[in-house]
């Protein structure tokens, strides 16, 4: 017991020293856990500790990672990705493990190890990739979306993989493979499998019916099992329900052969429509990010710097090739499937590692005598390497080829209607939803957005908008600013959104600006610029709720937001007064009349609201 605490203790304490670190240096999480590996390593030696079955057990977290991506996934979506998937994530598996086995065999490797070892090469690192995507937002980029559709196909391919590999095996190496690589994902002897010893097609119909019985479950069992696990009305069991039935879905896949990621991706597509989808979310996610967090101290723990010294060159010279190949695979893939500017390079570069499943494919292809055990070991430091060097290249795609894109067009602006009277800068969540509230009313306005990948979603859909930066002039100029009676600046960004305003109200008096604000400062200064039709992005929804508070506890609809409505007028008049003492040029705490008035003005203004709420509560017509 004192060992396991022990041990526990140490991955805790070093996750906890090394990621906020990591985070706060703008890192990420994932080089901050892969960090605390390395730095831990020479502890775990000295108490001999088994890192790779840790790191095996640990592997569950992407399994759990793929069923979370399933549940955001409906069917119809995964069924629009199929292109990308057979011919993105296809061609390069198959791409990458060509030209691996060419250059193995250049290196002097005979064919069949060159392939294996290219075979197992090819497969990227789902759970650094899709950490990276979701910890900087990217996921539902172009160039996230493409690198999903490729970690999905290398997923798949692992199956016919698991197959192939044991017919490469050399006769001499097969008497000598030892009985050290137990952690092969064939290794029968040590674990149960219906499959085992069943003919091609026998195998083919019981991994059939594995899937056919999962999609059963998944869509008629759910609900009737959190239904009866509710009746308790238990927290915990709702937790312990969700992992029972991720680790049921997994332990089904692997008995049948089948990758339990692949398994558990699946059952997170099927029931991405049921209604307890948000309480799977939220009950698995705490479970998964530990286990992923442990999976990458594990990554970093077994890098055999002994080893790496005594063939450095070789080493990072194998590492730094195999990225370079796997990304300028991807890169060319991704030009041919027009992945569009940065997207590209995110891929390109988000893919260019080796993956978990090499430890495991390797260990595999040891025990089946395809690759030697001596020629393994230096292949699992270069997956290890490859993968504890991931992290920075996205640091440097996003601090410099990200900057680049943003500051050059992805594509050439689209061609702006002839007139308009209304123009909409912005096209997501709210300006989107701005124009469809116009366009019921039969005003049609102009929505100019620079996100080209959410264009290309919503063209697909049958919505209309136009590609273009609103910050530039010539572009408003272009859309009709000089005719228009109405701009709305809908877009999320500080900077954009104060240019744009300070542009039109300068160069066009004429226009009607309505302006989104971030938050109360945002809103003085924007007033300072001249603008008096301001929003503030969540002030509305506030009131809102507000006077649903009221309504539930028994307050007629009518008195309620006559409530809200006081509220409104006390605020309106306070931020009115305050945005003539806000100085944009100096910090708000640094401002001595903003901050005096404001302690103040707190106390009337308290007291103005708590008047009018009694007036209206005490009155008889509100």
């Amino acid at each position: 017991m004192t060992d396991i605490l022990l041990l526990a203790f140490i991955f805790l304490i070093a996750g906890v020293i090394a990621v906020p670190i990591a985070s706060r240096l703008g890192l990420g999480s994932v080089l901050g856990y892969l960090i605390a590996g390395i730095a831990i390593s020479p502890i775990l030696a000295l108490l001999r500790v088994d890192v790779v079955s840790i790191q095996h057990f640990a592997e569950f977290g992407v399994v759990m990672m793929l069923f979370l991506v399933g549940l955001e996934l409906e069917p119809k979506a995964l069924w629009s990705m199929r292109g990308r998937l057979l011919g993105l994530g296809g061609g390069q598996v198959a791409i990458t493990a060509v030209l691996v086995m060419g250059a193995g065999i250049a290196l002097g490797i005979e064919w069949k190890v060159s392939l294996a070892i290219g075979l197992v090469l090819s497969l990227s690192s789902t759970a650094i990739v899709l950490q990276s995507l979701n910890e900087k937002g990217l996921t539902r980029s172009d160039g996230g979306q493409s690198s999903f559709a490729v970690l999905l196909a290398q997923d798949i391919a692992v199956i016919p993989m698991l197959a192939f590999l044991p017919i490469l095996a050399m006769p001499e190496m097969v008497e000598t493979a030892g009985h050290g690589a137990g952690h092969g994902p064939d290794d029968h002897g040590s674990s149960i499998s219906l499959v085992h010893g069943l003919t091609g097609w026998q195998t083919a119909l019981v991994n059939l019916g594995a899937i056919g019985t999962l999609v059963l479950v998944g869509s008629y069992l759910t609900g009737p099992v959190f239904r009866y696990i509710a009746m308790a009305g238990q927290r915990e069991l709702f937790t312990a329900t969700a992992l029972m039935m991720v680790i049921g879905i997994a332990l089904l896949m692997s008995l049948v052969g089948l990758s339990p990621a692949l398994g558990t991706f699946l059952a997170g597509v099927v029931l991405a429509n049921s209604a307890y989808r948000h309480e799977l979310e939220s009950d698995i996610d705490p479970v998964k990010g530990l286990l992923l967090g442990l999976f990458f101290i594990t990554v970093g723990a077994s890098i055999s710097f002994g080893l790496l010294f005594a063939n450095f060159i070789e080493i990072i010279a194998l590492t730094l090739g195999l990225m370079v190949i796997k990304a300028l695979v991807v890169l060319g893939l991704a030009m041919v499937f027009k992945v569009q500017g940065a997207g590209k390079w995110l891929a390109a570069l988000g893919l260019a590692q080796a993956g978990e499943f090499g430890f495991v494919l390797l260990s595999f292809t040891v025990a089946n005598g395809v690759i030697p055990a001596e020629m393994s070991d230096r292949l699992l430091l270069v997956v290890a390497l490859s993968m504890l060097l991931t992290p920075f290249l996205f640091i440097f795609h996003e601090r410099v080829i990200a900057l680049r894109y943003s500051d050059t067009q992805e594509r050439e602006p689209d061609t702006m209607p002839a007139a308009t009277n209304v123009i909409i800068a912005g096209g997501g969540r709210v300006g989107g939803l701005v124009n469809r509230v116009l366009k019921a009313a039969d005003i049609h306005a102009t929505v100019i957005d620079y996100n080209a990948g959410r264009l290309q979603i919503l063209e697909r859909f049958g919505t209309k908008h136009h590609y273009g930066d609103a910050t530039r002039p010539d572009l408003l100029h272009a859309a009709g600013i000089e005719n228009a009676r109405m701009l709305i600046v809908a877009i999320d960004n500080f900077d954009q959104i104060n240019q744009i305003v300070a542009h039109v109200i300068r160069a066009h008096p004429h226009v009607h600006v309505i302006a989104r604000a971030l938050d109360r400062d945002h809103v003085y200064h924007l007033w300072g610029l001249g603008c008096r039709d301001i929003i503030r992005e969540t002030y509305d929804s506030t009131l809102r709720i507000s006077r649903s508070a009221f309504e539930a506890t028994g307050m007629p609809r009518k008195k309620a937001q006559a409530l809200v409505d006081a509220f409104h007028d006390v605020d309106q008049e306070a931020m009115i007064e305050m945005a003539q003492l806000y100085d944009p040029t100096i910090p708000v705490h640094e401002n001595e009349a903003y901050v005096t008035r404001i302690r103040e003005r707190r106390v009337d203004w308290e007291a103005a609201a708590r008047a009018r709420f009694q007036t209206i509560l005490t009155g008889d017509g509100k």
